[in-house]
């Protein structure tokens, strides 16, 4: 490692998805989400596993660090460590992870090198910073941010809101100089015992968490009320809407007293409130996404800006993306692969490259690929276990593109295992579940066999960037999988097993240079078939993180219905044990 170079660590800490990533002279070289490490969803509390993890993986000590920039919505971090050092606090910090967290050297630290950013700017850094724009506008909008009293960046001179009013929705411009604020709406509080949870107040996230709440008892699967829309018409009313540039929540009336209060996916799907559901999924996804339609079009009128960056739990949202893209004068959108808080590690090491370290732009971010490569001892040591040798059979392949392609061909579902993981929610051909797309009824053997989870998620095509423009309208790429595109009506047929209720796919434009061995295994695909793409997936159960290493792949692998695992160049099937025990599981 060369003394001359600049390391910086952004922390996204104590929040949902706790996460870390590390700046090597501003390029990033390894983030993480504390989930793929620990393997609980969403998981939160110390940050000492992901902050682990990149310094492990970039072979450097803490004391390399030059800035540590770290962000929690909730309070500036180091005033939320104060009271969790006095004060048992189980949201932020659960009584297992206490110990480990009170003794890491970052826990109330009075280090120069530790910076505490709000959270809006963190989202920012993170959505300009690694977009190829070098001016243009900023578009964030999430679920809950810092209160105004925490804020650190300035404010438009006519921003009169309380101390303790919440980011809910923040938009700048940027250029060489950084960002530069032009509004932001707030969050105010609300009355009663439940003041404490956002999803109460009137906010865009807010509201779309609380049908998330409604539909599915979790305020955090608002991607799955984006693939219910489709199946729901409109109400009589909007849940929210614009007035004069002020969004407007209704209260929430007697319509609404059938909330989801199983907790399997066959209670919910035995409801007689399913039609419900999708009516009230469909009315706050058109909301939304009028909304931001809007919102997108003043901000280009207020700044000019041909390009613009969008960040927050909201960019996620990808249907909605796409219209903005199609119905506003931006020419064109950059939304970075992890759009919602684990994200923010990424924008607070930004920060701290651009800010405090003066450093120059960093490169387009291409790849969302950031995690660990394992090796052949991490492959190794995954099949040790007398029982997964019992249940798999191993071997090296002499093209294990073109094998692949031939089993996926034959209709076979594979899991696909290559490289570092990506960073982010989307499965992007690192740590993928694969199959062929062109038979409708691959969406139910998938989401019933493999996945186990509801009958209405969609599945997204991963095609050639070479030959998006046959299958879907729109020039737009979609590297992140974060654009809906509509599929071409003369072409769903031939590729049913993508194509959502409404005629649309989340779309990924896969490149060579970017991704080649993920490209090679679809041009072999594309080969043997005529059909330049492929159904892409997470590698992971339903309410299960995405793998991270070996073990975790041939973990769930062995527990749901894929029929092989190919972990670099080893091809893996279940052996005659293996699928005796997946028939009575």
């Amino acid at each position: 490692m060369a003394d001359s170079d600049l390391w910086v660590l952004g922390i996204n800490a104590y929040d949902h998805d706790v996460a870390a990533c590390l700046l090597k002279n501003g390029e990033p070289v390894v983030a993480i989400a504390k989930e793929r490490v620990t393997r609980k969803k969403h998981d939160t509390g110390s940050y000492k596993d992901p902050v682990d993890y990149c310094l492990a993986t970039a072979g450097i000590e803490l004391n390399d660090v030059h800035h540590i920039v770290r962000n929690c919505y909730i309070l500036p971090v180091g005033e939320l460590e104060e009271r969790l050092a006095h004060h048992h606090q189980p949201n932020q910090l659960k009584r297992p992870d206490r110990e480990r967290a009170l003794g890491h050297p970052l826990f109330r630290s009075k280090d120069p090198r530790v910076v505490d950013i709000s959270h809006h700017v963190a989202h920012a850094y993170s959505a300009f910073a690694a977009s190829p724009f070098s001016t243009g506008a900023i578009m964030i909008v999430d679920g809950v941010g810092s209160y105004r009293c925490d804020v650190t960046e300035p404010l438009p001179a006519d921003d009169d809101a309380p101390p303790l009013a919440r980011e809910s929705e923040s938009y700048y411009r940027f250029d060489a100089e950084g960002i530069h604020p032009i509004r932001k709406v707030w969050l105010h509080p609300t009355k009663g015992m439940l003041s404490e949870e956002f999803i109460n107040m009137d906010g865009l996230g807010a509201v779309y968490s609380r049908v998330s709440e409604y539909i599915f008892g979790d305020w955090n699967c608002c991607g799955e009320v984006m693939g219910l829309a489709p199946f729901g018409k409109l109400l009589d009313r909007p849940l929210m809407e614009l007035r004069d540039g002020e969004l407007v929540a209704h209260t929430w009336d007697g319509r609404f007293h059938r909330p989801y209060l199983g907790e399997t996916d066959e209670e919910w799907l035995a409801s007689n409130d399913r039609d419900h559901w999708s009516d009230v999924a469909r009315q706050v996804q058109d909301d939304a996404e009028r909304i931001l339609v809007e919102r997108a079009r003043t901000l280009q009128q207020q700044t000019g800006a041909k390009h613009l960056c969008l960040a927050g739990g909201v960019a996620l949202n990808c249907v909605a993306n796409g219209r903005i893209l199609d119905e506003t004068a931006f020419e064109s959108i950059y939304i970075q692969p992890a759009a919602g808080d684990d994200g923010i590690a990424l924008g607070c090491a930004l920060y701290g490259h651009l800010v405090l370290g003066k450093g120059d732009r960093p490169s387009e971010m291409r790849s969302a690929a950031l995690g660990r490569t394992y090796d052949r001892f991490d492959e190794d040591e995954a099949f040790r276990p007398v029982a997964v040798r019992a249940a798999t059979k191993r071997r090296k392949a002499d093209d294990v593109c073109t094998e692949a392609a031939m089993l996926l061909s034959k209709g076979q579902v594979l899991g696909w295992f290559q490289g570092g993981s990506e960073f982010g929610p989307r499965a992007l051909g690192h740590r993928s579940i694969l199959a062929d797309p062109r038979s409708a009824e691959i969406k139910d053997h998938v989401n019933a066999r493999v996945k186990h989870r509801q009958g209405f998620r969609p599945f997204a095509p991963a095609v050639l960037a070479e030959h998006a423009n046959e299958y879907f309208e729109g020039e737009a790429e979609s590297p992140f999988m974060l654009l809906v595109r509509k599929v071409r009506p003369e072409k769903q047929a031939a590729v049913a097993g993508i194509v959502h209720v409404d005629g649309t796919a989340r779309v990924q434009t896969v490149h060579k240079d970017r991704s080649p061995r993920f490209h090679a295994l679809i041009e072999a695909f594309y080969k043997e078939t005529g059909v330049p793409m492929l159904l892409n997936t997470s590698f992971n159960l339903r309410g299960e993180p995405i793998v991270e290493a070996p073990m975790d792949a041939v973990s769930c692998f062995l527990r749901c219905g894929m029929d092989a695992l190919v972990i670099h160049d080893w091809m893996v099937q279940k052996s005659w044990f293996g699928r005796l025990k997946q028939r009575k599981r």
